[in-house]
């Protein structure tokens, strides 16, 4: 079965590729089918994400899967969340992620609670229309590091720091981290649900 994903983003369709791949799932982008981003207007993860799915599905025709994922810091009062993405630009850096980094850790400078989750909202349609999304949620919780360590993942991977690794996700190896990441849970949850309700 072919499901389109709405994102452009190359590290989560590596991500979700490998993970979906057991159930025989055919992870096309929305970008390759020439569908435009959706606006996410919203200040949760699971609006922005069911939003996602159904334009990509509306658009596409396909079923869609979507995921609205973020970096909630407890000193900050769980932000920047859902405009994670957009965080280095709220301090005049252009969008990216080692902006993104350089931002939070400036931020962050002199501050003891460094305590954050790394949070993912999957949703999964059969159709734009589809009244029973399935919907599967990962969460994450580590300390922000110092500094950036390692080099694999993408995001705020270099900061976040797992203690129960001992590492920040960019120094664990990538099927460790995928197993184990905010993504990797929700996605696991929802291969779970997909196997009992779709297939």
């Amino acid at each position: 079965m072919k499901i389109v994903l709405a994102s452009n983003n190359p590290g989560k369709l590596v991500e979700l590729q490998a993970m979906f791949a057991p159930l025989g799932l055919d992870l096309v982008t929305q970008g390759s089918l020439g569908i435009p981003e959706a606006p996410e207007p919203f200040h949760t993860f699971i609006e922005n994400a069911l939003t996602k799915a159904r334009h990509a599905a509306r658009l596409s025709g396909l079923p869609a899967v979507a995921d609205d994922a973020g970096l909630c810091v407890d000193a900050f009062g769980g932000l920047p969340g859902v405009d994670t993405a957009y965080y280095a630009t709220k301090f005049g850096y252009e969008k990216g992620d080692a902006n993104n980094v350089r931002a939070l850790l400036e931020q962050m400078q002199g501050m003891d609670n460094r305590r954050a989750a790394m949070v993912c909202t999957l949703v999964a349609l059969r159709s734009a229309d589809d009244p029973e999304p399935l919907v599967a949620v990962g969460r994450v919780v580590g300390e922000i590091a110092h500094t950036p360590v390692g080099t694999n993942g993408f995001g705020f991977d270099p900061v976040m720091f797992i203690p129960e690794f001992g590492q920040t996700f960019a120094q664990l190896p990538i099927e460790v981290k995928n197993a184990n990441s905010h993504r990797g849970r929700a996605t696991a949850a929802m291969v779970a649900l997909m196997r009992e309700r779709w297939l």
